[in-house]
C-alpha cells in the first residue's frame, strides 16, 4: 500500500507523553521520507504546533482559520473562543509582548 494521504484521527489519544511522541515522530518521517501527506486531527495544539507546516481550524463546520500555525496562533483569543487553546508559548510571547519585552 502506499497511499498519497494519509488521515488520521486523533492517532495518540490515550498515549503516555513518550508513546505520543514516538508516534508522531513516525507519522512525520512518513511525510518527509514518502511524501505521504498528512491530515492530522488533534486537539493537541503543543503537537500541532511542532508538527504541521499548514493549519486548518473547523468551527461549527467551516473552515475558521487556515495558514501557518505561527500565523493562526496569533488568533489566540479567538481560538479560545472556539475552546481551544494555543500552545502555551504563545501566551508566554505575547504577555512578554504586552509588557514590552
Amino acid at each position: 500500500m502506499n497511499p498519497k494521504i494519509l488521515i488520521l484521527d486523533e492517532p495518540t489519544a490515550g498515549l503516555d507523553p513518550k508513546g505520543r511522541d514516538e508516534i508522531l515522530d513516525q507519522i512525520a518521517e512518513l511525510h518527509k521520507v514518502r511524501g505521504i501527506t498528512i491530515i492530522l486531527v488533534s486537539h493537541s495544539m503543543e503537537d500541532v504546533a511542532k508538527y504541521v507546516e499548514r493549519l486548518i481550524v473547523v468551527n461549527h463546520g467551516k473552515i475558521a482559520f487556515d495558514d501557518t500555525p505561527k500565523k493562526v496562533f496569533a488568533h489566540y483569543k479567538e481560538l479560545e473562543e472556539m475552546g481551544l487553546a494555543a500552545p502555551q508559548i504563545t501566551y508566554i510571547m505575547h504577555a512578554l509582548k504586552e509588557k514590552g519585552l
